[in-house]
């Protein structure tokens, strides 16, 4: 059941960017980015990035434009494309860390949200090759670190084998320290967003909105801009939401 929702999870995504709402996003990379010209599509670049192995330097060529679009406009939509880009990966890491946590659901949960808290701080100055790797083993080391502090908030053993810990303490770059004290919190934020969105009580971009400007850092004014919308326009639409999460949950309790 699980894995069936995710795949129907992937399938949205996919189309999702590939929609009007995101072809400007690769055309403007393709005015100073050649590499990128040989692609029609996100999906072909998609299917460019889920081929091969992850070590191909071709990859960088297609990663390093796109994070440093991101780090100069923080659009959520970047975020949105990362993730259909490294879903398989995601889903690998799910199925070889399932023993981290006895709930298949709450471990796809973190190792989402720590996917996007990776991505998001990603600087290719710093860093300019090999990003595959980096974005997966910061993943796996943000959400073993998560993970550590519930085991030892709870006295549970796990046992972890030298591939994981060669995976946690690969090398790394510019660890969030605070961001990772906040971790539990926002994974409480995101497991309640998420069962709205699954009882149909939120829309999909009601449930991107809040995620964006509630856990990931972006303002309300860079979200508007990103989707074209009014800044009043789009305060209007969040507060509305969030009358009505607050009337839900009031009486859900």
């Amino acid at each position: 059941m699980a894995s069936a929702k995710r795949d129907r999870d992937r399938e949205y995504l996919q189309r999702k960017i590939e929609s009007s709402e995101y072809l400007p996003l690769l055309q403007n990379l393709q005015r100073t980015e050649d590499f990128l010209r040989q692609f029609e599509s996100w999906a072909d670049i998609v299917a460019f990035m889920w081929a091969g192995t992850s070590t191909d330097p071709r990859k960088d060529e297609i990663l390093r434009p796109i994070f440093c679009a991101h780090k100069e406009d923080g659009d959520l939509r970047w975020r949105t494309i990362l993730l259909v880009i490294f879903w398989p990966g995601l889903r690998s890491l799910s199925y070889k860390k399932r023993r981290w946590d006895r709930d298949p659901d709450d471990l796809w949960q973190n190792i989402i949200l720590t996917f996007l808290e990776v991505v998001s701080r990603v600087d290719v100055n710093r860093r300019p090759a090999r990003l595959v790797q980096k974005v997966v083993n910061d993943t796996i080391h943000d959400l073993y670190e998560g993970y550590e502090r519930r085991w030892k908030r709870t006295n549970q053993e796990v046992q972890v084998d030298s591939q994981d810990m060669a995976s946690v303490f690969a090398g790394r770059y510019g660890i969030d320290l605070e961001a990772i004290d906040r971790r539990a919190a926002r994974e409480r934020e995101v497991r309640r967003l998420q069962e709205h969105l699954s009882a149909g009580r939120i829309s999909q971009p009601e449930f991107f909105m809040l995620l964006g400007t509630r856990l990931h850092g972006s303002s309300l004014a860079e979200y508007a801009r990103a989707r074209g919308l009014d800044y009043e326009v789009a305060k209007k639409r969040r507060q509305r939401l969030e009358a009505r999460l607050e009337r839900l949950e009031e009486a859900l309790r």
